[in-house]
């Protein structure tokens, strides 16, 4: 059986030493760092983007089937995507977390290892935080911040009438990977004897316990000098997030369901439970694409990226917001994805 530490062995500040002790700076922007009262940062006549998310035990994840290194890499990751809405870079990191004594300082480490192979793999700095005790299940807070040309940051607000609406990647996914790890955890709790079977789901498993953030697109769009006319991370569906930019812009919007991106596993998994493919897509959340709209003559260098599908176009707020399926019928857009606050 491996060794287990106590928490209360450290004592808060020991155990802020011992998990901050290996950081390594990555951004000129980052003055000063873990150490001392705050921070210092200084983007140099850049814009500061900030954005902040609380995930918490059995509300956005659950421990039952999510390895904690996958979950502090994920905890950095959805706020990372945030600041990638704004079409903004991200450069510093704050991580607060509140954790009982279930839990051992082996478990805070994995956590952290999570969290530091997200802030190398996106260049980002981790200058500081807070840890608490807590009474009951596992609380994060992570608060991203990033930099941005102050010509550059895009809004949900700004889309135009007859702009094409545009997203990253593959969408549905996460959603399935979900479905997966809760049907295996149920079988699990009925019979702890049963091994799981995720039968070869690891795409879709993949991009629900370990999503990537859309660092790509935002270095596309500097090479290629595009500036989107809007843009949203998807975590909540793809119907959500339109709609949203859809009333943020005073627009309407048309969607061609054979057009939505959705990857041959993700297809496969929903034929599995019987569902929708396209309903996962829409509906689903989690999968931290960008959603984004440009104006039409940028289409030329969209092409350039195989990884962007253009979905639609922007239309007169008259029009309605339409998806029309591949049959060629038209029905409303409907939000549909998940809501923190019907639980």
């Amino acid at each position: 059986m491996d060794a287990r530490t106590e928490i209360s062995s450290l004592g808060e500040f020991g155990l802020i030493d011992h998990l901050t002790r290996n950081i390594e700076l990555r951004n000129a922007s980052t003055i000063l760092g873990v150490g001392d009262d705050a921070a210092v940062i200084d983007h140099f006549g850049k814009q500061t983007v900030l954005t902040t998310d609380l995930l918490i035990e059995n509300i956005h994840f659950d421990l039952t089937y999510t390895p904690l290194q996958h979950l502090g890499y994920k905890a950095v990751v959805v706020n990372l995507s945030d600041i990638y809405a704004m079409n903004a870079n991200p450069t510093q990191l704050l991580v607060s977390i509140g954790f009982s004594n279930r839990f051992s300082v082996e478990a805070i480490d994995e956590f952290y290892e999570g969290i530091y192979a997200a802030c190398e793999k996106y260049g980002v700095d981790l200058i500081g935080g807070d840890t608490s005790s807590s009474q009951k299940g596992f609380i994060i807070s992570v608060t991203a911040i990033g930099e941005v040309r102050p010509d550059k940051f895009v809004q949900r607000s700004t889309a135009g009438q007859g702009d094409l609406i545009c997203c990253t990647g593959d969408l549905g996914g996460a959603y399935l990977g979900l479905i997966f790890l809760e049907r295996e955890k149920k079988i699990f709790l009925e019979n702890p004897e049963i091994k799981p079977d995720l039968e070869d789901e690891k795409y879709v498993i993949g991009r629900m316990l370990r999503p990537e953030a859309a660092k790509e697109l935002i270095d596309f769009f500097e090479r290629e000098d595009i500036v989107p006319t809007s843009m949203i991370d998807i975590s909540d569906g793809l119907s959500s997030e339109i709609l949203h930019i859809c009333k943020e812009s005073a627009l309407g919007c048309v969607i061609y369901e054979d057009k939505i991106p959705i990857a041959d596993e993700t297809r496969n998994a929903a034929f599995k439970f019987e569902l929708d493919p396209t309903a996962c897509a829409l509906s689903g959340g989690e999968d931290y694409e960008l959603l984004f709209t440009v104006k039409q003559e940028d289409y030329d260098k969209l092409v350039l990226n195989e990884k962007i599908s253009v979905i639609g176009f922007m239309a007169a707020p008259e029009d309605g917001k339409k998806i029309i399926t591949r049959g060629g019928n038209t029905f409303d857009i409907t939000a549909q994805g998940w809501n923190a606050f019907t639980i």
